[in-house]
């Protein structure tokens, strides 16, 4: 058995990726996107007719409403591929606009369902700011399901328990990246492995509150940088994997062990408890990795939704 099949056995495997034609090779339940992993992917040759099919038939409308086009399309491919849930995300630049999030995450679920996607397959992807929180508790309500990402903290965590959102999607990996920065030259790289790992560290902590309160919102560990992070956060509810890992895991016979299960010792569980907005953001305050990555992320995600307008706009006047 690889360690793929062995990870299986304790958590659901999803892939993070906007290469559709890679799914058929690693079979996941589901998959996730976001604006980088979608610009990646209409910038490789194999997907450049399908992105010029989107745009020259969507001529017209805004630049806006057919980069949502091309994020469907791609979302729409992947469900012809997997059994499970596509997550799409909405705009970056809507990361503290609670009712422009509402907004965009029902036009994008309008697009899917006139094309005959079950719109209960995707999840609506939202940064967790408070906004996106707020946002996401608004369409939950509405019986819309959300996808919570950049999340790099428990109040973030604790916020999107409040809100009962479906799913969220805490970071890793990135949490790996600002720890390693910080410590520069001093950065232990065995001493920080495994269950030691900062990120997965973070994903633990967030799961042990999660269970022991008997919290039904779903923890998808995301943004790997290694197989030793996944494997350390086996027993997640559910993990996105970027195909390059996929293949390391499908790769190698070494046993995978469940690490994360759900008896956790009252030592080890972190207080829940509801989270105003004053609270939330001045506890996110608090976390100088937490705040610098949420920013990054928003900004790296608003400058590849441009970058995918720009590519637009070039393909209707070329």
């Amino acid at each position: 058995m690889n360690q793929l099949e062995a990870l299986r056995q304790y958590t659901t495997v999803v892939a993070d990726t906007g290469d559709f034609e890679l799914l058929t090779q690693f079979a996941p339940q589901d998959a996730t996107t976001n604006p980088s992993l979608v610009l990646q992917a209409i910038r490789d040759a194999k997907y450049k007719p399908l992105f010029e099919q989107v745009v020259d038939a969507a001529r017209g409308a805004s630049v806006e409403r057919i980069a949502d086009r091309v994020v469907v399309a791609f979302g729409k491919e992947i469900l012809q591929r997997i059994p499970g849930r596509v997550s799409s995300e909405v705009d970056a630049r809507l990361s503290f606009d609670t009712e422009g999030s509402i907004r965009k995450a029902k036009e994008i679920l309008a697009l899917y369902q006139a094309q005959g996607v079950n719109t209960s397959r995707v999840l609506i992807k939202l940064a967790s700011t408070w906004e996106g929180i707020q946002a996401a508790k608004a369409l939950e309500n509405e019986g819309i399901h959300t996808n919570l990402t950049l999340l790099f903290s428990l109040p973030q965590a604790i916020a999107c328990a409040n809100a009962k959102v479906q799913l969220i999607s805490p970071f890793v990996g990135r949490i790996y990246d600002w720890y390693k920065k910080s410590a520069g030259t001093g950065w232990d790289e065995l001493a920080h492995a495994g269950a030691n790992d900062p990120g997965v560290r973070s994903v633990s902590q967030i799961f042990a509150c999660y269970k022991a309160n008997g919290i039904a919102t779903e923890i998808m560990g995301a943004s790997f940088r290694n197989v030793g992070q996944i494997c350390a956060l086996a027993g997640c509810d559910l993990l996105t994997i970027s195909p390059k890992l996929l293949a390391e895991l499908q790769a190698s016979e070494g046993p995978v062990s469940r690490a994360l299960g759900t008896a956790v010792t009252d030592a080890a569980v972190p207080p829940y408890h509801q989270i105003s907005e004053q609270q939330f953001r001045l506890d996110l305050n608090r976390d100088a990795m937490a705040t610098e990555k949420l920013a990054e992320g928003i900004r790296q995600f608003e400058a590849d939704a441009i970058a995918l307008e720009r590519m637009i706009l070039d393909r209707i006047q070329s």
